[in-house]
């Protein structure tokens, strides 16, 4: 068990910035320890009695991040990771000064919006190169690259060829707009981060304290580690469950894949594959309600509809995602013919439930006060008290008041990497909102594909995948959602499809080659090859590749203007189109499939998630005829 947690503790380390932080002892241990437990009081203080002004709340937010961000991530990675450096100490003061200043000036800055002296735009350049250091250092060089980018363009307006040029904006303007307003760094991202996803994120702290994580694999081992392939689907299930408590794709992969990784290949499953079934699982958590990811809470203010209709939209494509998965793993496993482990060596399901089952109140509740139309700021403070007394329902699983208290220390760490990124991308935001970059990049796409929407989502879909390359998908959801969605919204394009279609491709940059974090990750435990387990995930996850093009074309499966039968129907003829699509990746359906039955079956598998009889029909035939073929075949052998 202590090396599982040291491998997962080394994996997280190499492949998620987040968690490469300082290890400090002493004084410097209690200092930090107190900020961030002093930053999750502050927040759940104004979650209870009422929020601040949105720039006053944000800018204290964004002044406990950065200060913590300085002070937890070195300069240098060569720097002792055990003694703070004084030029940390001096960033970390200057990093909660800068928003300080918004706090304390915030009566005279409003009487004076738009006009910035001096002293404003010294400590706005000061507040907007923090952002950017503390971006550089928890976040990644890929982000900090897209920010330059796009401060450089706001500069550089006149000097710009074609449709991109404009007239350039000053320091002044550039300042003021980036730092004073709330349409740049304190701009929507900013003001979600400091309200629902940091209550959702300490949430997330205490159900790991309490041990969920270990009550999902148990419970998935139970469940499934008989079946064919036993431990790979244990993966697919247990990291499905672990995406309602972790955020972050690689952080699941460490979690859950220290313990499957393993038991796949001692089952017999190669090393690239076993890391590709926990990295394209651990990805797809992301994708499933009720908690998803912190872009879905973005995608709420964005559209315009309540978080829960996020959620709801979300559930179909969720569950093709997983049965796709679930299949993959499967129809390998029947392929090369692995069997389940032994049920004797397993734990049983009600005896889990009985001792542990208690934990897993919190996320049925949460899901409750959602549908019941509590907002997700109140469903999240309600899920945090619940999730506390639950866990003191059995003694085995009670928190002790230490470990309640710690409980706000890790929220405050966890959510370091979301504010940081959700900062950098309001300097986005306010570049392209100021310069209106995003009309002509969209006008852009529109131009190169021809006015059509297939070509139209493609573009979108590159572009989505390229920004997704070592970018969180946070930031990369408000980059594509400002810079790409637009263009599907000018061809008639649904919003919350539109949305969802950058959303789905930002998430799944995370399996796709040539950078693709979860994978590597995953090859990290495995000993595979990364490039290869990569290969295998994108394969294994062709579901997420496909899906956001058909709810795009028909918005359904998002249930948007759908009927009862027409949901249903649509769903279960998706659910076999994801058979013949597994089938077709894998090789396997009732028998070995020669190269022309992966191709037939590839595309009824299309033509069945495709919503329409005109389409499902056809499919289902093909599909049917392929089975009856394989089993003939396998008979006569």
């Amino acid at each position: 068990m202590e090396n599982e947690k040291d491998l997962a503790d080394e994996v997280l380390k190499k492949y998620n910035k987040e968690s490469d932080t300082m290890l400090y002892t002493g004084f410097m241990a209690k200092l930090v320890s107190a900020i961030a437990i002093v930053f999750s009081v502050f927040q759940l203080y104004t979650a209870i009695f009422g929020i601040l002004d949105a720039q006053l709340q944000r800018a204290v937010h964004l002044g406990f991040a950065l200060a913590l961000s300085y002070l937890l991530y070195p300069t240098r990675k060569s720097w002792s990771r055990t003694k703070v450096h004084p030029l940390d100490v001096l960033l970390a003061i200057l990093g909660a000064a800068a928003p300080a200043y918004i706090c304390i000036m915030y009566r005279e800055l409003s009487m004076r919006a738009g006009m910035v002296t001096p002293s404003d735009l010294i400590m706005g350049v000061i507040g907007v190169l923090l952002v950017i250091e503390a971006t550089r250092r928890v976040v990644g060089i890929p982000m900090v690259t897209v920010v330059l980018v796009f401060i450089g363009y706001a500069f550089a307006g006149p000097y710009m060829p074609g449709v991109l040029a404009h007239r350039g904006l000053s320091l002044d303007q550039l300042v003021g707009h980036l730092y004073y307003t709330t349409e740049g760094i304190f701009g929507i991202p900013l003001g979600v981060s400091s309200t629902f996803i940091f209550l959702f994120i300490l949430f997330g702290a205490y159900l790991e304290s309490t041990g969920l994580g270990k009550f999902f694999i148990d419970i998935a081992n139970a469940i499934a580690g008989w079946a064919s392939g036993g431990p790979a689907k244990v993966a697919v299930l247990s990291s499905a469950l672990m995406g309602t408590v972790s955020g972050s794709s690689v952080a699941n992969v460490a979690g859950t894949g220290s313990f499957t990784i393993p038991m796949m290949k001692k089952l017999g499953y190669k090393k690239e594959f076993a890391g590709a079934v926990e990295a394209a699982s651990s990805t797809g958590g992301q994708l499933m309600p009720p908690v998803m990811g912190a872009a879905a809470f973005l995608m709420a203010e964005f559209v315009g509809v309540p978080y829960i209709d996020i959620v709801g939209a979300a559930v179909i494509p969720a569950i093709l995602y997983f049965t796709g998965l679930w299949l993959g793993v499967h129809l390998e496993a029947k392929r090369t013919n692995l069997k389940g482990i032994p049920r004797d060596q397993l734990p049983k399901a009600w005896e889990i439930f009985r001792e542990r089952g208690h934990l897993a109140i919190p996320l049925v509740v949460i899901v409750y006060l959602l549908v019941s139309g509590y907002t997700p700021m109140r469903a999240a403070l309600v899920a945090i008290v619940l999730s506390i007394v639950a866990s003191s329902l059995r003694k085995s699983t009670r928190m002790k008041p230490i470990e309640i208290v710690q409980g706000l220390e890790n929220g405050a760490r966890n959510v370091l990497g979301v504010v940081i990124a959700c900062a950098a991308a309001g300097i986005i935001i306010g570049v392209v909102t100021k310069t209106g970059v995003g009309l002509k990049l969209a006008s852009g796409l529109l131009a190169l594909s021809g006015g059509m929407l297939l070509p139209t989502m493609f573009f979108t879909m590159i572009t989505s995948l390229i920004l997704g390359m070592g970018v969180p998908t946070t930031a990369n959801y408000v980059i594509t959602s400002t810079i790409a969605a637009p263009a599907l919204l000018q061809m008639g394009v649904p919003v919350l499809a539109a949305h969802m279609f950058v959303f789905y491709f930002g998430i799944i940059a995370d399996v796709t080659p040539p950078v693709a974090l979860a994978a590597y990750a995953a090859s990290g435990i495995s000993g595979g090859k990364p490039l290869m387990t990569g290969v295998n995930a994108s394969k294994l996850a062709i579901a997420a590749f496909i899906i956001p093009y058909i709810f795009v074309m028909s918005p359904v499966l998002l249930m948007i203007d759908a009927t009862a039968f027409g949901l249903v129907f649509s769903t279960v003829t998706a659910v076999l189109g994801m058979v013949g699509l597994s089938s077709a990746m894998i090789g396997y359906l009732a028998d070995h499939c020669n190269v022309l039955e992966r191709v037939i079956l590839f595309v009824s598998g299309i033509l069945m998630i495709m919503p329409g009889i005109e389409t499902d029909l056809p499919g289902l035939i093909v599909f049917i005829v392929i089975i009856f073929i394989q089993k003939k075949r396998k008979k006569n052998n």
